[in-house]
């Protein structure tokens, strides 16, 4: 088979496709034939090993996608050969075939293409626990979306909306304002103007959430459109991240509070994780959730596709195809 390899920590000259041996899967694991797998910010620092991310070299790059059950492991139940699969969190998943442990092998039901499926594991767990449980998003509550133009900005603006929530979504202007729009979100503003809108919008109260997903150059800005006891969700760092910062400001702007949450805190059991894979793909079937495929690239192409993403060229979410 042929996976996508990082050989040395660097730039995307680093990645290189070679044949490796079919692996097989031990007990309680799965053997996937990929159909795709999900690109995504964090193979970038995977790729460049900042920490947590980077590994001892070589390594099969990549940790989601979607694929046809190949083979079985001892010990694995309520799979079969030929099932539709997609998982997120598993390493090694940029190559045509990917060992699965079975309790991360989630189900994809008829009526979702495994495309989409691959594209909606990472980005569209993230959405779903930032609007269902880190911030349980109700009827009138409203929300900044930052980046809502990006993967899981598109998906968490369709979700808060799902759940009842109003939408001021930030974006840099022209094809990325009409995306977010088109979400969902009743108001799109630019990261300069976006505080007035909250203003406006809230009768001068302020957001009962922001999702920050862009870190270093919103964060003032998010803390600044909060109301009284609202909470700055702080769920990535793609513009770099938050230099120190002292808590005892949060009491002196309206009790604030400010969390970092992660995927796999949200999808710790296999519970967990199927309730919320479940819903997304149920929502997919029934044509409430739009999953916006922004790209496909063959395995030989991923380099191409992490210059693409890292350079803000891109919309929706990119996969690797075989």
């Amino acid at each position: 088979m042929r996976a996508v390899l990082v050989t040395k920590a660097g730039g995307a000259d680093v990645l290189q496709l070679e044949d490796r041996a079919t692996p097989e899967p031990g007990p309680g694991e799965v053997l996937v034939d990929l159909t795709a797998a999900g690109v995504n910010f964090m193979d970038i620092y995977a790729r460049e090993g900042r920490p947590p991310y980077g590994r001892e070299t070589p390594f099969v790059l990549g940790s989601e996608g979607a694929g046809t059950v190949a083979a079985l492991g001892s010990g694995v139940s309520g799979l079969s050969v030929g099932d539709t699969v997609a998982w997120t969190g598993v390493p090694g998943s940029y190559a045509e075939q990917v060992v699965v442990p079975a309790d991360k092998a989630v189900p994809v039901p008829p009526g979702v293409d495994p495309m989409v499926a691959a594209a909606v594991m990472l980005q569209g767990c993230t959405a779903h626990y930032l609007a269902s449980s880190t911030f349980a998003v109700t009827e009138d509550d409203v929300a900044v979306v930052h980046a809502a133009a990006g993967g899981v900005g598109l998906l968490l603006t369709q979700i808060v909306r799902l759940r009842g929530g109003v939408v001021v979504a930030t974006t840099s202007g022209g094809e990325k304002a009409e995306l977010a729009a088109r979400a969902g979100a009743q108001h799109v503003a630019g990261y300069d103007d976006y505080r007035d809108v909250v203003r406006e919008v809230s009768g001068g109260a302020g957001a009962h959430v922001v999702y920050d997903g862009v870190g270093h150059a919103t964060f003032e800005t998010s803390l600044g459109v909060l109301r009284r006891r609202g909470l700055l969700v702080l769920y990535g760092a793609a513009s770099g991240p938050v230099p120190p910062f002292d808590l005892q400001r949060l009491s002196s702007v309206g009790s604030l509070f400010v969390t970092r949450p992660t995927l796999g805190d949200y999808i710790a059991t296999r519970d967990e994780l199927v309730g919320r894979t479940d819903e997304l793909f149920g929502w997919i079937r029934d044509g409430r959730l739009d999953v916006r495929v922004g790209g496909t690239y063959a395995l030989a192409d991923a380099g191409k596709a992490h210059e693409d993403l890292a350079g803000r060229r891109t919309t929706g979410k990119l996969l690797l195809v075989p």
